[in-house]
């Protein structure tokens, strides 16, 4: 059980990663007018916006792994605490 419930943890991360990044761009590309700019090779976009987004990007996907670890691990300790209740 605890391997089902750390694997929907992971699935869980992984679905509200894709969904912010979406969010993110859809989100930048309102407010910008342009499109999100995803390579940071390319010089048409300024470098103060593409560091923007990457600052942006990597503080949601640390907040997101920060909420699932901690949901996935409260999880984990009603599921012990309910075991030994049984």
């Amino acid at each position: 059980m605890n391997v089902l419930i750390k694997l929907l943890g992971l699935v869980v991360g992984m679905v509200a990663g894709v969904a912010a990044n979406k969010a993110l761009e859809a989100i930048w590309s309102k407010s910008t007018g342009k499109p999100a700019p995803k390579d940071a090779t390319n010089l048409e976009h300024s470098l103060p916006g593409v560091l923007l987004f990457a600052f942006s990007g990597g503080a949601i996907g640390a907040v997101i792994h920060v909420l699932t670890q901690r949901t996935t691990k409260k999880a984990l300790n009603n599921l012990q605490e309910t075991a030994d209740e049984v």
